[in-house]
């Protein structure tokens, strides 16, 4: 595929967090525009939140880095700096390592669509400071567990 329309691309809807912690982004959808193209150094994903849902829990990643943009509708970064708001133009980055927990969570009346671009690497872990969990991945294996290093089911 040389191009496509971004809205024609399978989304994918819901949370692979473990409960209850799926519970504010099961309505959250991702499109994975880069894997329409066989991208394999960077991810990029159309996010579309509606009101209420997080894009995820707050966490940070120790090799992976982000890169967001908002394209449509009025959405609040929480970061360990606090709260603010985002609205269509406006991009935010994320380091590698830099132990600042952030999410997005829409606590508008209407939809967000954000761009979001980041790293992609064969190991990672990432960590939800506020829930004392993390996910370790190692090659195509990931899983989720508890800050001390239980794995969750």
């Amino acid at each position: 595929m040389i191009a496509a329309r971004a809205l024609d691309l399978p989304s994918r809807t819901g949370s692979g967090y473990p409960a209850p912690h799926d519970a504010p982004c099961q309505l959250r959808s991702r499109r994975r525009l880069g894997d329409a193209f066989g991208l394999t150094q960077f991810g990029v994903n159309l996010l579309e939140l509606p009101p209420g849902t997080w894009s995820s829990q707050r966490h940070w990643h120790e090799q992976q880095e982000e890169l967001i943009y908002v394209l449509e509708g009025e959405v609040t970064l929480v970061t360990d700096e606090g709260e603010t708001v985002l609205t269509p133009g406006m991009t935010a980055g994320f380091r590698a390592g830099s132990g600042n927990g952030h999410h997005l969570v829409n606590r508008s009346a209407s939809p967000v669509r954000v761009l979001e671009v980041g790293t992609r690497t064969d190991k990672e872990v990432a960590h939800y400071p506020d829930i004392a969990m993390m996910f370790r991945q190692d090659g195509a294996e990931g899983a989720y567990y508890t800050a001390d290093g239980r794995k969750l089911t």
